[in-house]
């Protein structure tokens, strides 16, 4: 299955021709796609009634940098201001972790969407890519927040994606632009990077959204089309029932595998559930891709769909969302 991107504020003929095939599962929406809180509930709407069949409408609003939807929504902080909280008052920083992922949720399913990937629960290790979305460099830290923010995010109605297994933190490489590998043998990636996704697992995450990294000690290809870390570790050592998505194949550490059919492939066969594909220039590559590869299972989708959302006049009357906003405005470490 795939869950594509899409190019504007409005469906398009082409678009509306993509939701027609049976491997489109969703659409993740970016900034590109954002006018205001009426356009993108009316967007998410409009892909709904276009498809023939339900689709996951996905997002990345983690806070700090990673907020696609800004105008209109809560200014979230980046989760490494609560780790530094943490050193001071750990129970107020575990608070607020969850406060952030219930207004955060809440705010989304309100406008209609299904999912934010998230927590990032990769260590806070000085990564590119990772930066300031990571809570701390502590492992049984993060495991701490990972358990805070999974109940949050559920207590929304919405369900939980631990990324970017097994760790992206750890490397100083950014995956959107270079190939990544971290040499660390498994026992060491045990004892910290997959700690948090333990403790995600545990608290009933959802779903994992895999990394682009390489670990040769391990396995000699990227994780995230590694049935070793798919099959072996995620599924069968570590017991994880839910959903797993790739990362965006657009970005350039996926092109290790090959072209656009090629990277499909390779994380189908290794044990994705869902490809991203975010760019809307490899959609048409990538439906012509699946049609060569036996119908998916679409079973797995209904999990990840949102669940008691009664849009944003329902959400402004609740009195958790004036209590959560608050207490989240009066400890603003970290918003960037």
């Amino acid at each position: 299955m795939l869950v594509i991107g899409i190019s504007g504020h409005e469906l398009d003929a082409r678009e509306r021709e993509w939701l027609q095939h049976d491997a489109v599962a969703g659409v993740i929406l970016f900034t590109r796609n954002f006018a205001s809180r009426a356009q993108v509930a009316e967007l998410s709407a409009a892909i709904r009634e276009a498809a023939p069949r339900p689709q996951l409408l996905c997002v990345d609003q983690e806070g700090g940098r990673v907020q696609r939807f800004r105008d209109g929504y809560h200014p979230l902080p980046s989760l490494d201001g609560y780790g530094h909280l943490y050193a001071r008052d750990p129970k107020a920083a575990l608070r607020l972790a969850k406060d952030h992922a219930w207004l955060m949720a809440s705010e989304i399913r309100a406008t209609g969407v299904d999912l934010s990937f998230a927590p990032v629960v990769d260590l806070g290790r000085g990564n590119l890519a990772i930066g300031n979305r990571a809570f701390h460099a502590d492992p049984a830290i993060v495991a701490e927040f990972t358990r805070a923010y999974v109940a949050g995010m559920h207590e929304a109605g919405m369900a939980a994606t631990l990324k970017h297994f097994p760790g992206h933190g750890s490397v100083l490489e950014d995956t959107h632009f270079d190939d990544a590998v971290d040499p660390r043998p498994l026992e060491t990636l045990q004892a910290e990077d997959l700690l948090p996704f333990v403790a995600g697992i545990d608290a009933g995450a959802d779903a994992v959204m895999m990394a682009h990294v390489k670990y040769p000690a391990v396995a000699p290809e990227p994780a995230g089309y590694s049935p070793r870390w798919i099959r072996d570790i995620l599924r069968r050592d570590m017991g994880f029932r839910g959903v797993v998505f790739s990362d965006d194949i657009g970005m350039a550490a996926a092109e290790s595998a090959g072209g656009v059919k090629s990277r499909i492939d390779a994380h189908l066969d290794a044990g994705c559930d869902i490809v991203l594909v975010c760019a809307p220039a490899l959609v048409e590559d990538s439906l012509k891709a699946m049609d060569t590869r036996p119908a998916s299972d679409t079973l797995g989708i209904s999990s990840l769909l949102g669940r008691g959302a009664g849009g944003w006049d329902g959400l402004l009357a609740d009195a958790r969302y004036d209590e959560a906003r608050g207490r989240i405005t009066a400890h603003p470490e970290g918003v960037a």
